[in-house]
Parts: structure tokens; sequence; C-alpha cells
């Protein structure tokens, strides 16, 4: 069949199948789902009230997991492409992580202080070898660090608002929850929260992969920070077009406005993420999840300029050591540097990055045929040890246009066909990702299962 003459999804096979699986998803799971019922105490059953994103109307019951797999309280075993949607890249309970873990607690005692450790030198120094960005800090989760970045480049320029790109993700940064309206303005995202204010007084918003776009945001010479993913991944993964980040840089140039790339997901690209890989110029570096291999953190690195300017700034006002609204008691503890450290040394090294690279080749390889053999308007798009599949053909180029493509009973049916043969992918979209105890059997046997999926669903 010509590659251009894609085959229709026949809905009502679709909304069956979705049926079928649901029902022996429920089938297998029943003390998940006695747990679920059980969570009387708990808002939404769950501890967290996006763990109820997982298909099938209740999340597994976790019992334990180590490396690329995990148990759950029926006494099933996963494939775990997933990974904590990238808080456990470095595979869960990674040895060298458990040791800091465990010399930190016991021989040494003292989780939290609110004292430096010379780990923190060290993860510093190692990040900035990485990244590029001479002087950093450290938080619980990107979303603080993205949070008191933003405060910071308000600091140093001088400027009241931010840009961000159309469905863009920065963690729960109340700046960062718009989309692009009919006319270009920001708009507060469908689902937004009861935000304390409008976000479209806070924001400007761009479309990703459209500088004109970006130069429409940055033109009104009010922006601080310009905050982005070098390529969008969590609304799946849309990569940037030839040009377009170094058009990012050249247009925050222009206009005084600070560039900051935040690489939480995308440090999948390789051990200095995008920034490294692509050899990419910001002001500012964020992180999060992965960097300490399942124990919470978040970094954030600035240029030694910048540093500069917000020391400056500070002389005429401002506080970031007590009550301005930068830090917190457990920022930059010593269990999660520990942990840090052991992750970046040790476990997501440099030569880590490439078998994960090639593990993610494969998937995507496999996922490619079955979306060619079959004839399906899909497509897939990889980021280093990262790969996502969408419902659209040729791959979105901006958020917007993958936010159009989602389809939540595709959605459904696939996620529920692979954890009920005993693969994982992550809840929040069709992402799989490889860690550096992933396996070939592991990325084989969803390929394996994604084709079937595939052949099911078109009879």
């Amino acid at each position: 069949m010509p590659k251009h003459k894609y085959q229709s999804i026949d809905r009502a096979r679709l909304g069956s199948l979705l049926t079928q699986e649901t029902k022996r998803y429920r089938d297998l799971h029943p003390k998940s789902a006695a747990m679920h019922a059980a969570g009387k105490h708990l808002f939404g059953a769950v501890p967290m009230t996006w763990m109820n994103k997982w298909a099938g109307g209740f999340p597994l019951g976790l019992v334990g997991a180590k490396g690329a797999g995990l148990s759950d309280v029926d006494g099933l075993s996963y494939v775990d492409l997933a990974l904590g949607d990238t808080g456990a890249m470095a595979g869960h309970s990674a040895p060298a992580v458990l040791e800091a873990i465990a010399r930190r607690v016991g021989d040494l005692g003292g989780m939290t202080a609110m004292l430096p450790t010379e780990d923190a030198q060290w993860v510093a120094e190692e990040l900035s070898r990485r990244f590029g960005m001479q002087e950093w800090s450290f938080a619980l989760s990107a979303t603080d660090a993205n949070r008191w970045v933003l405060r910071l480049a308000r600091l140093a320029t001088g400027r009241s608002k931010v840009a961000v790109f159309s469905y863009s993700y920065h963690g729960s940064v109340d700046e960062s929850f718009v989309v692009s309206g009919p006319d270009g303005s920001a708009l507060s995202r469908p689902g937004n929260v009861a935000p304390a204010v409008d976000p479209a007084t806070t924001t400007r918003v761009a479309e990703f992969n459209d500088l004109a776009s970006v130069e429409a945001a940055l033109a009104h010479g009010d922006v601080a920070v310009l905050l982005t993913e070098p390529a969008m991944t969590n609304i799946g993964i849309v990569l940037p077009e030839p040009g377009f980040l170094a058009g990012l840089r050249e247009l925050c140039d222009r206009y005084g406005t600070l560039l900051a790339i935040d690489e939480t997901h995308t440090i999948s690209a390789g051990p200095g993420g995008m920034t490294k890989r692509d050899q990419l110029r910001p002001d500012i570096v964020t992180l999060g999840k992965a960097i300490a291999g399942g124990i919470p953190i978040g970094a954030y690195g600035l240029t030694s300029a910048l540093a500069d300017r917000v020391r400056e700034a500070l002389r005429h006002g401002g506080d970031i050591i007590d009550v301005g609204g930068v830090g917190g008691t457990l920022a930059g503890n010593a269990l999660s540097l520990a942990a840090a450290r052991a992750c970046l040394a040790e476990v997501l090294s440099d030569e880590a990055f490439v078998s994960m690279n090639l593990l993610a080749t494969r998937f995507h390889a496999q996922v490619s045929a079955s979306i060619e053999r079959y004839a399906l308007p899909w497509s897939i798009s990889q980021l280093g040890a990262r790969a996502e599949y969408r419902f659209t053909n040729p791959a979105p180029r901006s958020g917007t246009q993958s936010a159009l493509a989602a389809d939540d009973d595709l959605d459904a049916y696939l996620h529920l066909y692979l954890a009920n043969r005993g693969v994982l992918i992550t809840p929040f979209h069709n992402m799989a990702l490889c860690c550096p105890v992933t396996t070939e059997a592991d990325i084989d046997l969803h390929g394996q299962l994604f084709d079937e999926a595939c052949a099911n669903l078109l009879g």
C-alpha cells in the first residue's frame, strides 16, 4: 500500500477492543483495584491526583521496582518504559545511588541540616562541565527551579513578563499554563486550576518552530525571559526544526530577553542534554527528576554574566537568602546531593547514554515499521534515549498541532494492551524511555506487542 494512503480507524472496533482490554485489566488486577477503592483518606484515592491518569480506572499498586522493571500487588511484573516519566531514567534503585543514600543516611547521618556538603560542590562542577552554566543552585523539583529562575530573570532585567510556548510544560509554574488564542494572544490553558491571576497578564505566548510568533512576543520589550524546552516533550515529542533554536538565541539577544532552557526531560538527548549536544547558548539551564536517581531534586544554572547581573540587582533591593520567594529549607539537602553525585558519576555517565540511545533507536525503528506495515496515520519521534508515538502524520511541529492529535481512546487502548501483557509506557502520553539497564529484549517485547495491537485494531 502506498505510504500516503492511510488506513482509517474503525471507531466502533476501537471501542470494542478498549472494552475488552479494560475488562482484562480489571480481571488481572483485583488487589490494585481494592487498594484504590480503600483509599478513602487519600484525595482522589491516590497519593497524588495525577496518578489517576493511568488507563483502566485505577493505577497499579506498586510493590517494588529494580532496574528497568517493577512489580505490583497482584504479583505481576512489567518492563517499565515509563520510568517515572523521567524521574527513574537512571533505572530503579541503581546500586551506586543506593550505596550513596545508605552512606549518607547511615554512616554519615544527616539527610537535611540546612548546611552545605562537598557533594554539592562536586555536582555543581559536574553540571557546569555538562551544560556550560558556571553557577548552580539546587531545588527539590524542576518546578521549583523554573519558578525561581523566572523571579531571578525579572529581577535581573527589571521586566515584568515571561514568554513560553503554547502547550509547553514546566511543572506547576503558574506563568507557564498558557496556550495561543485565535489571534496569537495568551489564554489560560484549558483545565488550569484557579490561577491566582490570569496568566495572560504575566505571560506572552508563541508557537514552537515559529520564529515570527516568537519575535511578535518579544518585540513588546517587556519580556524578561523566554522559558522553553529545546524540544517539547509533554505534549508528545515536538522536535525543533533546523535553525529554530539558533533563531531563539538571536531574537532574545535582539530584544534584550534572557533565554532559559528547561532540560528536565530533554536530558535524554545526552549527558549534557540538548544544550551540550546542539551547542546551545542559554543564559539559564533548569533540571530536575533524573539527576538524583529517583530522589527528589531540581537545579538551575546561570552564566557568570547573569549571576553578576542578579547580584548587582540585589544591591538595589530583593532577598534571595530569607523571605524573597527563592529557596526552601529542604532545597539543596545532603541526601539529594549525595544521590545526585552517585547518579551522575556512576549511572547516567557519558558512556551510559550511548547504549540508551541505541535502544531508543531500536524502539523507534520497530514502531516505525509497524506504522508503515499497517499504513496508520501516525508518527514517532525520538530524542536520544526517549521516543514517542503520536496519532498524526507528519509529526506535529508545534504544541498546538500536537494537542490536536490527541486521541484518548487510542491512548487508553494501547496503554492497556501493553500493560495487560507486561509493558508500561508513561500514562500522560505515549512516551518510552530507556535506562542504562534496559535490554534489547525489553524493547523487542514492546515492539511485538505494539505490532499485535495495531493488527488487532485493523482486524
